[in-house]
């Protein structure tokens, strides 16, 4: 009866295990995606990262907005030209699978710009929905 069970452990550890790369690689390429399209200078295409929802929750200098339409609407507004957008860059600095659905992730974000350099942190909370990792709270400063 051991041995069984051993393997029946065994079996459902490495199952486990296989899965969460498969999830850490399609939210690393969620914001792969991102800086993408964001340095051809599509916004709209940025936020097919984002939670197209009114629940979607953005922190950023001038606190908190609620849902899809704000968050792209305030992109558009602050990034109207690539003078403004200049060249994206993340470092990813921390994934944390918080259950098989929910990732929280940390990391730096830079903008190369001939108006001026930006940079600063972010945290997102990434949810699993429809079989699709989407940002559902990003707090960037």
């Amino acid at each position: 009866m051991k041995p069984l069970f051993l393997f029946l452990l065994l079996g459902s550890f490495s199952m486990a295990c296989q899965a969460q790369p498969n999830d850490t690689s399609d939210i690393k390429k969620v914001l792969d995606d991102q800086v993408l399209a964001w340095n051809r200078g599509s916004v709209s295409d940025f936020m097919k990262g984002y939670w197209n929802h009114d629940s979607l929750i953005f922190v950023g200098k001038n606190g908190i907005s609620y849902g899809y339409k704000n968050a792209l609407n305030n992109y558009k507004k602050n990034y109207n030209d690539q003078a403004h957008m200049g060249k994206l860059f993340f470092i990813l600095l921390s994934m944390k699978r918080l259950s098989p659905d929910y990732y929280f992730i940390i990391g730096k974000w830079f903008l190369k710009r001939s108006l001026g350099d930006l940079g600063g942190v972010y945290t997102l909370l990434f949810r699993k929905i429809n079989g699709k990792w989407v940002i559902v709270s990003d707090h960037t400063s």
